[in-house]
């Protein structure tokens, strides 16, 4: 899909191509727009596998041959605040516009839905983008869909829930003032699982937003942008995972916990109840406090 058409010759004069779309480092595509730290370096050969993208790059770091002779390369002081910036500057936002509005049983609709057999949807839901719905779900009163989503079978969300709201993906430049990046990305949501009234799922930035099967999200949690969250997980009532979280399989985070961006719990864990991970967490591990702290883990027995 092209979200837009912008000539890279501005950043790099030797070059005279257009790129159309933002990539992760997890996903690169041809002619997209990529960046990259220092601290993820050891990472750059993916930029080897794709053609003709728009590279965001350290300074004070050698550009490798294989990489500056297919794309473009800006080389920058911060690498992540010029990838902003190059969204800002050129009028990108990428926010999900209504579609034709089409009023259902009580319920609003925009875009191209599609609402599986069974699904039961209620009163004063609105619905936009390009949405499926599977088999037999619950869509609850006030509930809002938006953007790119999938919800498989079997799938029901209470009362008041936001599926595909935007993240916060947002830097500051060297004055202070803020640089966003547009969201790009989706929310999958497979089969069985259930999502609590007032929950708040973030949309992927680039890459998509992932709900495994089974899980069962309590009222009033929040789930932030490029979230992986494993089959069977638990998460209790106003506990948050922030951006780029992954939990594994069968893992509990209680009520009131929060894990910091970037971090990843491992499967069959326990985070205590007001905890805050700042670290990521081993497989079959048991967290508790601020900063939480493994109270158990295996082999400390």
């Amino acid at each position: 899909m092209d979200y837009f058409r912008v000539n890279v010759s501005t950043y790099d004069s030797s070059k005279e191509f257009v790129v159309t779309r933002p990539a992760s480092m997890n996903n690169p595509k041809d002619h997209s727009v990529m960046f990259i730290q220092k601290k993820y370096l050891s990472n750059a050969s993916k930029f080897a596998t794709v053609f003709g993208c728009l590279i965001f790059w350290p300074d004070g770091v050698e550009v490798p041959v294989d990489i500056s002779s297919k794309h473009a390369v800006c080389i920058c002081k911060d690498p992540h605040i010029e990838f902003c910036r190059f969204f800002k500057e050129h009028g990108i936002t990428n926010y999900v516009l209504p579609g034709e509005i089409v009023e259902r049983d009580h319920y609003i609709t925009c875009g191209n839905v599609e609402i599986g057999e069974g699904t039961k949807v209620f009163p004063y839901v609105y619905i936009n983008g390009n949405v499926t719905i599977g088999k037999n779900c619950y869509i609850g009163a006030g509930t809002k869909i938006i953007g790119n989503v999938y919800i498989g079978d079997d799938v029901l969300i209470r009362e008041n829930a936001v599926i595909g709201a935007d993240g916060l993906t947002t830097d500051r430049d060297e004055n202070g003032e803020a640089v966003t990046m547009p969201q790009f990305g989706g929310v999958i949501i497979e089969d069985n699982v259930q999502i609590g009234a007032s929950v708040i799922i973030e949309r992927g930035a680039i890459d998509n937003t992932v709900i495994k099967s089974g899980c069962k999200l309590d009222n009033a949690c929040f789930v932030a942008h490029n979230n992986t969250i494993g089959n069977n997980v638990f998460m209790v009532g106003e506990s948050s995972t922030f951006g780029s979280v992954t939990i594994g399989d069968n893992t509990l985070i209680s009520g009131n916990a929060s894990i910091r961006q970037g971090l990843s719990v491992g499967k069959n864990c326990i985070v205590g109840v007001g905890s805050i991970v700042t670290r990521s967490v081993k497989d079959k591990t048991t967290v508790m406090g601020n900063p939480a702290k493994a109270i158990f883990s295996p082999g400390s027995r």
